[in-house]
């Protein structure tokens, strides 16, 4: 993956994407721009596929079998569903935040520098350097003064909420572009979502942040954009106070007035 920015402020664009798992077609010429430095929420009933296209940003659905994909998504300019596409550098570049927080059973400091050691990237790094590393990173998340006398703990002991923030936190010394987050409040309470939610908002002129939420709430509260999906195709795409106060189509209206879904 190269890093060079794209011409314009999107940094993420999806042109024509299919995807099926064996016969079932669960996107159907799927085309969208992301903009940098802006968070966009996917939304939409359950089983639209807004689960899938986030996948698809880092090629996550490959994982499963008998998963074919056509079209392109372009990722800082290259498509990442070129031949020559290197998986475990797009994953460096396109970082995800899962459902539940999944954090190594191993020390937070360790749970920080991991994806340096699994890319090769520490090597020669003194000491003094990880620790300003997994300071800085810790910080960025808000939950360094919670923890910077315990890097040695297992991180399994946080709280859910100061997990995600770790998984987080996780990704940030591999510099990525692009973070994909699916539904990462679903698991917290009110008070843990909210600190996540600032978190998003504390990150959001770094990164470009794509969010999976059932939440329409959370999605009013947090996106500068929206993209509304049903049955795997887009219906509509637009900055979110429009799609929610003024929707061009139909379907957005009745699914954003929780008439169906």
């Amino acid at each position: 993956m190269t890093t060079a920015a794209a011409a314009d402020d999107t940094a993420l664009r999806v042109r024509g994407l299919n995807l099926w798992y064996d016969e079932f077609q669960a996107l159907k010429n799927v085309s969208a721009g992301f903009r940098g430095g802006a968070i966009t929420a996917l939304i939409g009933p359950s089983g639209c596929g807004k689960s899938t296209l986030l996948r698809c940003f880092n090629r996550l659905n490959e994982r499963q079998r008998r998963v074919t994909t056509t079209g392109e998504v372009l990722v800082l300019g290259q498509n990442i569903y070129g031949p020559d596409v290197n998986l475990g550098e797009l994953r460096r570049v396109v970082g995800m935040v899962f459902q539940r927080p999944n954090p190594l059973p191993i020390s937070i400091y360790e749970n920080i520098v991991f994806g340096l050691r699994v890319h090769d990237a520490v090597r020669g790094a003194t000491r003094r350097r990880l620790d300003e590393i997994v300071e800085a990173a810790l910080r960025d998340v808000l939950l360094w003064d919670d923890v910077k006398d315990d890097l040695k703990m297992r991180a399994t002991r946080l709280t859910l909420e100061q997990q995600q923030k770790l998984c987080t936190a996780r990704l940030l010394p591999l510099t990525p572009s692009v973070i994909l987050m699916d539904e990462p409040c679903s698991a917290l309470d009110a008070n843990g979502t909210e600190a996540v939610e600032r978190l998003m908002q504390e990150l959001r002129q770094r990164f470009t942040i794509v969010i999976v939420t059932h939440n329409l709430g959370q999605a009013r509260r947090v996106s500068d954009d929206c993209l509304f999906m049903l049955l795997g195709e887009v219906v509509e795409q637009a900055r979110t106070v429009d799609l929610f106060l003024a929707p061009r189509q139909k379907a957005t209206e009745m699914y954003v007035e929780g008439r169906y879904g």
